[in-house]
C-alpha cells in the first residue's frame, strides 16, 4: 500500500502525541532545586514547582499541532497575522493593539529593555517584592534602579497600591506587577486597580502581567483591558502557558495602545519567533471553551484538596487566585525544598517578610496526593 510523506508524518505524530499527552509525562522533568543535589533513585512523583498545566494542550491543540507538524518547512506569516486577529477579536480591541510573542517572558523582556533604552524617562520601575522577577532581572542587567515595595503581613500579603503610587516620581520609567501576584497568588481588587492606572498611568506607565486571570473568579471582571481601551496609559501581558497548558509551546501577547506597542515592539519579535505548530495549536486553544473549564475545574479540584491537607498539619495558605498555593513554612526553605524531593516531590521556597515561604502548584490529584504524603513525612 503507497502512503504519502504526509500521511505517514501525521499517523506517527499522533502515535507518539497519545504518549505525551498523558499527564504523568509531566512529572519526569526535573523542577528547581538546590545547588548539587541529587534527584532521589525513585524519581520524581510530582513537579509542582513552575505552575504548568498537568492537562494542556488540549486534545484540540495536540490534533492542531499534529497537522501543523508537515507543513513545518513554512514560515508562519500567514497564521502570525490570523492569530494576532484572533486575540485582538476575543480581547475585543483593534488589532493594532496587540503585539505577538513567544511567551509573555519575550514580552515582558522587551518592555524592560524598552524601559531601559527609550529617551527622557525615568531609570527606575517600581514593583511589588516579591513578584515574578523576569522583567526585573532583565532591566537591572541594563541600567534600570528597581524600587521594591515590600509585602508584608499588615496588608495581608496583597499589592499595597497606595504605597507603589507614593513610590512614583521624576524618575520613574514604569510601574511593574503581577496579578494575580506570582508567587503569593493574591489577586489585587480590580475596582481598586482601574483608579490606581487611571491615576498612576497619567504619571507614567502601568504593566500589568496577568498570566494567571483566567484563574480568577471573573476574568473578564479582573482583567485591565478595558483601561486600555479607555486610553489609560497601562500595558497587559497575556501568556498560554499557564491555563491552555502551553508552557513549552510558548505563546504569548500584549496588549497597549499602538503608540506604545510601536516603541515595544523594537526590542521584540513581533511573533515571527513563533513556529508553525505553536501557531496553529493556538488559535484553537483559544477557542476551545470547553477545555478552558475543564482545566479550570481541575485546578480547583486540586486546590480545594490542598487547602485541606495544609489545614491538616496546620499550615496557613494565603489565599489563591491563581494555579499555585503559598503558605509559610516552619523550616529553612531550602531545606524544605530538599526534604519535599527526597519524597520525589518538587515545589518552591521564598523568605521575605522574615518568613520562609513554600510555593507549590496544582497538579493532577495524583500529584496532589504524592505532596500530601511527602509533606506528612517531613512535618
Amino acid at each position: 500500500m503507497s502512503i504519502n510523506r504526509r500521511d505517514w508524518l501525521r499517523a506517527s505524530m499522533l502515535s507518539g502525541l497519545s504518549l505525551a499527552a498523558a499527564p504523568a509525562a509531566f512529572c519526569e522533568s526535573e523542577p528547581e532545586m538546590p545547588k548539587g543535589y541529587i534527584i532521589p533513585k525513585g524519581g520524581l512523583k510530582a513537579r509542582l514547582s513552575a505552575n504548568e498545566n498537568p492537562y494542556g494542550p488540549s486534545p484540540k491543540a495536540l490534533k492542531a499541532i499534529t497537522e501543523a507538524a508537515p507543513d513545518g518547512y513554512l514560515y508562519a506569516m500567514e497564521y502570525s497575522k490570523q492569530f494576532r486577529k484572533l486575540v485582538a477579536d476575543t480581547e475585543g480591541v483593534p488589532e493594532e493593539y496587540v503585539l505577538l510573542g513567544a511567551g509573555s517572558g519575550e514580552l515582558l523582556t522587551a518592555a524592560s529593555l524598552w524601559a531601559a533604552y527609550r529617551a527622557n524617562a525615568g531609570r527606575t520601575i517600581v514593583a511589588p517584592d516579591p513578584t515574578f522577577d523576569a522583567l526585573p532581572r532583565t532591566a537591572v542587567k541594563h541600567g534600570i534602579t528597581m524600587d521594591r515595595v515590600p509585602l508584608v503581613a499588615a496588608d495581608g500579603y496583597d499589592i499595597n497600591l497606595n504605597k507603589l503610587n507614593e513610590r512614583v516620581g521624576s524618575q520613574t520609567g514604569m510601574v511593574y506587577l503581577c496579578n494575580p501576584n506570582n508567587p503569593t497568588a493574591i489577586t489585587v481588587d480590580p475596582a481598586k486597580l482601574r483608579a490606581f492606572c487611571e491615576a498612576v498611568g497619567a504619571k507614567t506607565p502601568i504593566l500589568v502581567d496577568e498570566a494567571y486571570i483566567d484563574y480568577t473568579p471573573d476574568p473578564k471582571a479582573y482583567t485591565m483591558v478595558d483601561m486600555v481601551k479607555k486610553g489609560s496609559n497601562v500595558i497587559i501581558t497575556k501568556t498560554f502557558s499557564k491555563v491552555h497548558g502551553f508552557a513549552g509551546l510558548r505563546t504569548g501577547y500584549m496588549i497597549a495602545k499602538p503608540e506604545l506597542l510601536e516603541q515595544i515592539s523594537k526590542f521584540a519579535t513581533g511573533g515571527s519567533s513563533m513556529s508553525m505548530t505553536t501557531l496553529r495549536a493556538a488559535m484553537v486553544s483559544l477557542q476551545d471553551k470547553d477545555f478552558i473549564k475543564y482545566s479550570l475545574g481541575k485546578a480547583q479540584e486540586s486546590k480545594d484538596y490542598l487547602y485541606g491537607v495544609l489545614k491538616q498539619h496546620n499550615y496557613e495558605p494565603l489565599p489563591s487566585g491563581a494555579n499555585f498555593v503559598m503558605f509559610p513554612i516552619r523550616m529553612k526553605g531550602e531545606d524544605f525544598v530538599s526534604r519535599m524531593l527526597d519524597q520525589g516531590v518538587g515545589i518552591r521556597q521564598w523568605k521575605f517578610d522574615g518568613q520562609y515561604w513554600c510555593r507549590v502548584s496544582l497538579g493532577t490529584m495524583p500529584q496532589m496526593q504524592a505532596f500530601a504524603d511527602g509533606l506528612k513525612t517531613i512535618s
